[in-house]
């Protein structure tokens, strides 16, 4: 019930597919074009966003050096501030303690989670009797298409306007004119999702990073969906992977902005931190946990192959990943062919990494050999993840040149 894995021969079937649909790469090239020269702009006005990338790199290769030390040191100080954390090994697991939480018969909304994605939980928490909605937009139109987030930060980035007015009206039934503009398509999608936001009984979020010293989730976002999703339900579920633990919350934080900012979205429009369920103490400062927020936060940090690569040699580099998707945008297979390339979750250079790790390195390296080699994913990571020095490693266990795993 979890993600399908698919073939490498279904794969490539897949992007040939992609490369020959018209729509599609009328999308692709929109988006790209429309995407295009945002960083640079921001970075030239924000120089001192890159010393805050090297203070996050830093942080990271501290994490991922003793990574079971950080899950342990979050998973207290999450109990201190009153949320209840869990480990999960696998993503069965991890589907396993959310539906445990979450029960059946309940309205749930999602807060766009590539984490999620991974460990198939919408469609798990959907199959086990649950009524779901994806909140972010374009996660929301990805769900009516039924297809496949094609950008980590921009899923929608293949959808034209005319495909987005078409979803609407044939999965549910809104009115559109032909001619809708983007405002209309958005300003509809608003008012369909405001009723499952007032009637939802539990709140899922992913999380940019995690504080390992306060237990304190931190999410980045411009649309607004995630502070409705994580504050207006009565339970909020976090489900984060375990590389996005960091020592302290001034590193998160910063995490989070750099994020942002090489996601072309600086300032980004809003930051959230939650640090346990809501709570008050103005009546004789009794302090009671659960005032107009969730009255209950879970937490559960996932695993699902991470722990292992962070003592793997070549794959505990892409552990340094924030997933801001840049290396995606300047990739030149990416650009035509989305995440079609990188496996049934993750796609494009940062996705060879992710696959092999919550995966197999099978699956990731027949896909690397789709790779160019031209490094241009390496020139504009944030963190220097190693990306063409992971993508080569993998090339090597394809071809069975280098020392096999």
């Amino acid at each position: 019930m979890g993600v399908k894995q698919i073939t490498y021969k279904e794969a490539l079937e897949e992007i040939y597919r992609g490369l020959s649909d018209e729509e599609f790469q009328r999308g692709l090239r929109i988006g790209v074009g429309n995407a295009e020269g945002k960083f640079l702009k921001i970075l030239e006005a924000h120089p001192e966003l890159r010393e805050l990338a090297a203070l996050v790199e830093d942080a990271k290769k501290k994490v991922i050096a003793n990574l079971e030390h950080y899950i342990d040191m979050a998973m207290e100080s999450l109990r201190k501030v009153h949320a209840k954390p869990y480990f999960a090994h696998t993503a069965e697991e991890a589907r396993e303690i959310v539906l445990k939480i979450v029960g059946r018969g309940k309205t749930i909304v999602f807060s766009k989670s590539m984490v999620a994605e991974e460990i198939g939980l919408q469609h798990f928490l959907e199959e086990s009797g649950n009524e779901v909605w994806e909140t972010d937009t374009g996660e929301f139109l990805i769900r009516l298409a039924g297809s496949k987030p094609m950008h980590t930060t921009a899923p929608a980035i293949h959808l034209s306007r005319q495909k987005a007015i078409e979803l609407l009206r044939k999965k549910l039934g809104i009115k559109l004119p032909d001619n809708a503009m983007h405002e209309e398509i958005v300003g509809a999608i608003r008012r369909f999702l405001r009723e499952k936001f007032a009637k939802a009984d539990i709140g899922i979020s992913g999380g940019n990073a995690l504080a390992a010293d306060t237990g304190s989730i931190v999410l980045v976002e411009n649309e607004g969906n995630i502070r409705l999703v994580t504050g207006y339900p009565p339970v909020h579920i976090a489900v984060i992977s375990v590389e996005k633990l960091f020592p302290s919350l001034q590193i998160a934080l910063a995490a989070a902005i750099v994020q942002a900012a090489w996601a072309g979205l600086y300032p980004p429009t809003y930051l959230n931190v939650i640090s346990g369920p809501s709570s008050t103490s103005d009546i004789e400062r009794k302090r009671v946990y659960g005032a107009h927020g969730p009255q209950e936060v879970h937490v559960v940090l996932v695993d699902n192959g991470r722990v292992a690569a962070s003592k793997h040699p070549v794959l505990s580099g892409q552990l340094k990943c924030i997933k801001c998707g840049r290396c995606q945008w300047e990739c030149p297979v990416w650009q035509q062919t989305a995440n079609l390339w990188g496996g049934p979750v993750y796609g494009g250079p940062m996705g060879m990494g992710w696959t092999a790790i919550t995966l197999g390195i099978k699956e990731a390296a027949e896909l690397s050999m789709l790779c160019l080699g031209c490094g241009r994913c390496d020139e504009v990571c944030p963190v220097h993840v190693p990306l063409s020095s992971i993508i080569h490693w993998l090339k090597q266990q394809y071809t069975g040149e280098g020392e096999k795993e």
